[in-house]
């Protein structure tokens, strides 16, 4: 069984606290992503929130964010989150991942859409990730989940 997903963006921020915007193409290397505010925090390099737990948040709540908004490195379409499990390997474009956590504390009131509309979708969706390969990631790329420590019952045959 092959998971495949796709790369919708690529983010970045010069400063922690502030939303990420898209940068194309990114160098992740052991780190995380060249360029962006968060990296060097132990296995949390990389963090990931798929485009669907953005969509269906700004249904709940009517607020407009975009990739990125959630402070989420890769945005990702077709890979169900909630499925994975620290020690799972993934590989987007030529970077491979391996799951270091799911979910995080929200900063609370220093969260700008925790201050907007009282909630934020990373602590229960967002995965943090440590790097296991170096390399270049971009918008489009193809993903796919490489192992898993545990069998989902969402995930398709």
């Amino acid at each position: 069984m092959i998971e495949g997903f796709s790369v919708v963006s690529v983010n970045v921020s010069e400063a922690k606290g502030t939303a990420k915007i898209p940068a194309g193409s990114c160098t992740i290397d052991g780190s995380g992503l060249v360029g962006d505010a968060h990296r060097g925090v132990p296995d949390r390099g990389v963090s990931i929130l798929d485009a669907e737990s953005i969509e269906q948040f700004v249904a709940q709540t009517g607020i407009d964010v975009r990739p990125g908004s959630f402070g989420e490195n890769l945005t990702t379409r077709g890979i169900d989150l909630g499925c994975l499990a620290p020690g799972d390997t993934l590989e987007a474009g030529g970077v491979l991942l391996e799951v270091a956590s799911i979910g995080k504390t929200c900063h609370g009131d220093g969260c700008d859409i925790f201050r907007r509309v009282g909630r934020c979708v990373m602590p229960s969706r967002g995965v943090f990730c440590r790097v296991i390969r170096e390399g270049e990631v971009k918008p489009g790329d193809r993903g796919r989940v490489v192992s898993r420590r545990r069998k989902c019952r969402n995930a398709e045959a």
